[in-house]
């Protein structure tokens, strides 16, 4: 996405990019990105959080019109749940939920062989 913000830009199409992986997206060097702390896949809150999500589009939106330099990163102030406890498990895979998983896995695959 960083990499389509870029050449957008170089056409002068104005972005702006609201995403979660900080130092990806500032390596890319997009002009102007609403960093928000959240899990991968959630970058404007967690879902079915709509007053949260809006609130960091228009935080994103918002920045279109005051950013005045190159590669502005703003934070959002939010945070994904009202505690952390969210990091201790993302993306983590054990013995405890590797069979879950790995039948979610093959269900999914079987879906979309179908369709």
């Amino acid at each position: 996405m960083s990499l389509v913000a870029r050449e957008l830009e170089s056409h002068g199409i104005t972005t702006v990019v609201l995403g979660s992986a900080l130092d990806v997206v500032e390596y890319c060097g997009v002009p102007r990105f609403l960093f928000t702390d959240f899990p991968l896949g959630n970058p404007c809150g967690p879902p079915g959080d709509r007053a949260m999500q809006a609130l960091n589009v228009g935080m994103a939106l918002e920045l279109l019109s005051v950013a005045t330099e190159p590669r502005t990163t703003v934070r959002s102030p939010f945070q994904f749940r009202d505690d952390e406890s969210w990091r201790a498990n993302y993306a983590r895979v054990d013995d405890s939920n590797r069979e879950a998983l790995r039948a979610a896995g093959e269900a999914r695959r079987r879906r979309q062989a179908s369709s």
